[in-house]
């Protein structure tokens, strides 16, 4: 399998991550070292209200507010490329194993995980919640997660099928600006959950499959002999995709 990924992209968002995440560790400080000041002026002299100590209090509060700001864009930024091994390595590790025929993109085409071969064009996208997911009244849930954990190490699951909806239509709007006359199969899509203890539970009836990362490669093969691709049909997209 051939890996095809923007590195200088991928360090980039780490560095976001890493320098974000510090800097809003030190703004909540400074927030909260502004805080205490003013608590321990009021305890001493609690009938002194000045407007010095008024501006304090709204600089603690600012402070407050941004640094959980940057907390939340640290967040976003680290979790999808601060660990290791970050979303799209565990993407490729889990399809380790598949021949040349295949090329997995990472950040190097129109949609940020995009693999194609046999089994034919697949978008993947690599989640990290961790509990138990589901499909039930028409959206992807998240169970068994502590309100601490959604707060301050993950986001929630939010709606993950829009998000793939948008996805296609990138794809589909590179193809069609690209390779107007193409012949390509239809487009798949797909939820990859990759905490080592998620626990997926998507049916049938979800609009996108949705499993763990360690069933990737078995359902890439699966597809491949139930309905393969021809790639000859597939190598227009292939020659219109970055080479490294």
């Amino acid at each position: 399998m051939k890996i095809i990924a923007d590195e200088k992209k991928i360090e980039r968002n780490r560095k976001i991550g890493s320098y974000t995440m510090l800097g809003g560790l030190l703004v909540l400080l400074a927030g909260l070292g502004l805080s205490i000041s003013q608590i321990v002026t009021a305890s001493q002299n609690p009938e002194v209200l000045t407007a010095d100590s008024e501006a304090m209090f709204n600089y603690s509060t600012i402070a407050m507010f941004v640094g959980l700001i940057l907390t939340e864009i640290s967040m976003f930024f680290n979790n999808r490329w601060g660990r290791k091994p970050a979303l799209h390595e565990k993407i490729s590790l889990s399809l380790k194993g598949l021949d040349d025929r295949y090329s997995v993109y990472h950040y190097r085409g129109p949609v940020p995980t995009l693999l194609v071969g046999p089994s034919g064009i697949w978008i993947i996208e690599a989640m990290y919640q961790r509990g138990t997911i589901t499909h039930e009244k028409g959206r992807y849930r998240q169970a068994g997660v502590s309100w601490f954990t959604r707060t301050f190490y993950q986001e929630g699951i939010g709606r993950p099928e829009l998000m793939l909806q948008s996805r296609i239509e990138d794809l589909e709007r590179f193809i069609k600006k690209n390779l107007p006359d193409a012949k390509l199969p239809p487009i798949q899509a797909a939820l990859v959950f990759t905490a080592p203890n998620v626990n997926v539970q998507v049916g049938d009836d979800a609009p996108y499959p949705a499993f763990q990362v360690d069933k990737l490669k078995d359902s890439v093969r699966r597809k491949s002999k139930e309905q393969p691709a021809s790639m000859t049909d597939l190598q227009a997209l292939l020659n219109a995709l970055p080479a490294e």
